[in-house]
């Protein structure tokens, strides 16, 4: 552990604060690697394992895979998915509606296509239906021929739901890396890597990265019963499927470490010559030239693709990533996607304005936790706005917009945005279990929950003291961390480039 330097505050009121780091270890490590000192400083200041550098800094498919199989019931949910596959059982998918649940899908439908199944993909509309599975959706699945459901980026703690789903004939299985709790929904399997009983230390992933570790599992299982063999079919090489897992990764704002950095490392490598056409075409009308990074797909194709659910259609984002149109069908949903994201930018702006003036009118910058609602809200862009929120106050941010249930009764329908130390999710799960809300979840920095109206209040309060005392204080620390501090001379582009091409990729936990 490295004794913390805090230095003054920034314009910004971020309190600086640089980790105390040895010399004689800067000096070492960078003598042994050939780094430049500010390099060896940084990479000792965030607790980057000096041991085996080079698989920090080069990570490599052949040497840093993981094994999929070190997830609790990947092996029997690999048996159980390849006889579903080889015994011609129809399979459904239900994905989010955001940049990993599309993703999520695309990854698994193609997969699932090279092995002869042409799976329907279902994605839930944002403002009518709302996060997670739900029994008209299932119901409809089944009422198409779906045998097997597989559901993604959701429905580790849809209990009800996924009960339903089994009493109906439905096998469904979940595979998810939203936190979980000790109870798990009833589904034939759960492949999450925060069940509590999952010891794989892959909790970092997200469902992209579950997905394709899946698809990994079941290709190994297809292949040892000569499935591919017996019926003539190449087997798919998964490794072109890097490029969505990078691209939901990043999106979803998992840490880049573990798996991740050796999964965001590689796609980005492949991304420019992605042999995805519709990834292809949104980075055409995005009007991307050159080397794609983390910066285009958090700010750029991100927005795109999760601006179909937030402003139209729920799957536009799927049914482009996973090639079931046509190239002159994958152009038009790109230029689609790109239309919708310029109507949320203008809905947003004004979104924001009134969140900000209910702010500053009511106090609510006071309180630990700012939790503002309103019925003129789009329900589409409330974690947009929560993060804004976030940002500018330095406090967790909730925004609730308002919609009517499945029974059509009028419900809050919130998205939480944190900051470090405060995990919200777990506040929402608290608050589900206390029947303050209806249902609820997430990550420690990002979560969404239902809320009836006339619960509103007391949620509110009972948030306000969840965050209160996982802050102990009550007042969320901001700060930013500094890895060292180089001269204007110093800050060379041969600097950047050894950077950005070893010490990166960069984002959440490796900024």
């Amino acid at each position: 552990m490295h004794k913390d330097i805090y230095v003054e505050k920034s314009l910004m009121k971020a309190q600086w604060v640089i980790p105390d780091v040895p010399l004689d270890a800067v000096e070492k490590l960078a003598r042994q690697h050939d780094l430049p000192e500010v390099v060896a400083r940084m990479l000792l200041a965030r607790g980057i394992d000096t041991s085996d550098l080079e698989a920090f800094l080069k990570p490599t498919l052949a040497k840093q895979f993981p094994d999929p199989f070190a997830m609790k019931d990947m092996g029997v949910m690999a048996e159980f998915i390849a006889g579903a596959i080889a015994s011609g059982r129809k399979i459904a998918i239900f994905g989010d509606f955001d940049v990993d649940g599309a993703t999520s899908s695309a990854i698994l439908y193609r997969f699932l296509k090279a092995c002869g199944q042409d799976a329907p993909i279902y994605i839930p509309d944002r403002l009518s239906e709302g996060y997670g599975p739900n029994i008209l959706a299932l119901e409809k699945l089944k009422a198409e021929g779906a045998e097997v459901v597989m559901v993604l980026d959701c429905g580790t703690t849809a209990y009800d739901v996924i009960q339903a789903g089994r009493d109906m004939g439905l096998d469904i299985v979940i595979l998810d890396h939203h936190e979980a709790e000790d109870k798990l929904a009833a589904a034939n399997f759960v492949i999450n890597p925060k069940r509590k009983d999952d010891t794989s230390g892959y909790d970092m992933l997200a469902a992209c990265g579950v997905v394709f570790l899946v698809c990994v599992a079941i290709n190994k299982t297809l292949r040892d019963v000569e499935f591919y063999k017996q019926n003539g079919i190449n087997e798919p090489d998964l490794r072109l499927f890097l490029d969505l897992v990078a691209l939901g990764t990043v999106c979803d704002m998992v840490p880049l470490r573990g798996p991740n950095r050796l999964f965001v490392k590689q796609g980005f490598a492949m991304m420019a010559a992605t042999g995805n056409e519709g990834l292809q075409a949104l980075i055409e009308v995005s009007k991307i030239t050159g080397e794609i990074t983390p910066y285009h797909a958090g700010f750029v194709l991100g927005p795109r693709i999760n601006a179909g659910s937030r402003v139209h259609e729920a799957d536009l984002g799927a049914r482009l990533l996973s090639g079931k149109a046509g190239a002159d069908a994958l152009i038009d949903i790109a230029w689609s996607l790109n239309d919708c994201n310029d109507q949320r930018k203008a809905i947003q702006v004004e979104m924001e304005r009134h969140a900000l003036r209910q702010v500053e009118e009511k106090g609510l910058d006071q309180d630990a936790v700012i939790i503002v609602s309103d019925e003129s809200y789009h329900p589409g862009l409330s974690g947009l706005v929560a993060g804004r929120l976030k940002e500018k106050y330095g406090k967790p941010a909730c925004v609730i917009t308002f919609a009517k249930g499945e029974q059509g009764q009028m419900e809050g329908r919130g998205s939480g945005r944190s900051v470090p130390g405060v995990h919200i999710a777990q506040g929402f799960i608290d608050a589900r279990n206390a029947d303050l809300i209806i249902k609820g979840g997430g990550h420690a920095m990002a979560g969404g929950f239902t809320v009836a109206p006339d619960k509103l209040g007391d949620f509110t309060r009972f948030m306000n003291d969840h965050v209160q005392r996982q802050m102990a204080d009550g007042q969320a620390h901001v700060q930013t961390e500094i890895d060292g501090v180089v001269t204007v001379q110093g800050a060379n582009a041969a600097l950047v480039r050894l950077l950005n091409e070893s010490v990166g990729p960069f984002g959440q936990e490796h900024p």
